[in-house]
């Protein structure tokens, strides 16, 4: 286990791994992945899918980044309503 309470995988993480730290399924996880939403790299003859710890690290990152705006967003669209 790490610092920061991630378990010590080294650089590249599987979809098992990389669904297990967002706490969400495999099965979402490979769909982000196909939408490209989280970038990944297929390795080895068998094409099996890795995210790079950093590339994890940027896709949340950018969600939180997203929800902050939005709750911008939508208070400025009441805030500036006339009466």
């Amino acid at each position: 286990m790490t610092a920061d309470g991630t378990p010590g995988l080294g650089r590249f993480l599987t979809i098992a791994d990389t669904a297990e730290i967002l706490n969400i399924s495999v099965g979402q996880t490979y769909a982000l992945v196909r939408s490209g939403e989280l970038l990944a790299i297929k390795l080895g003859d068998h094409g099996q899918w890795r995210i790079e710890r950093h590339v994890l690290e940027a896709f949340i990152a950018a969600r939180y980044e997203e929800t902050r705006r939005k709750g911008l967003w939508n208070q400025a669209e009441f805030t500036d309503l006339p009466e």
